[in-house]
């Protein structure tokens, strides 16, 4: 198994909870964490923008990376959500494998 990290931004704490909520109940992550208070300056449409956003980390499988990134997408209210996948390499293997068992394999 290869376990993996969602790094996600939302627009608000309700939205934040909402898709984190939506991903564990369906098995797409094994657990959420949200990180309120966070500043973003981007460009978008020529310009650049800052907002406040909130972070979503979800620890998963690298094999659901694709249903997980198209799950947060349909239930993302931006245009383009942020939805980056990063490997883990190492860690508490204990922790790893719970990750595995809270998780199901695409179908």
């Amino acid at each position: 198994m290869s376990a993996a990290l969602a790094y996600i931004t939302c627009e608000s704490l309700e939205q934040a909870r909402m898709i984190g909520r939506t991903v564990v109940a369906e098995r797409l992550a094994a657990c959420v964490n949200i990180l309120p208070g966070m500043v973003s300056m981007y460009w978008w449409q020529g310009k650049i923008e800052e907002a406040a956003e909130v972070v979503l980390v979800a620890k998963t499988r690298m094999s659901l990376a694709d249903a997980l990134t198209s799950r947060v997408a349909a239930l993302h209210s931006y245009d383009v959500p942020c939805v980056v996948v990063l490997p883990i390499l190492r860690g508490n293997p204990d922790f790893l494998r719970w990750i595995e068992s809270e998780t199901q394999p695409p179908s």
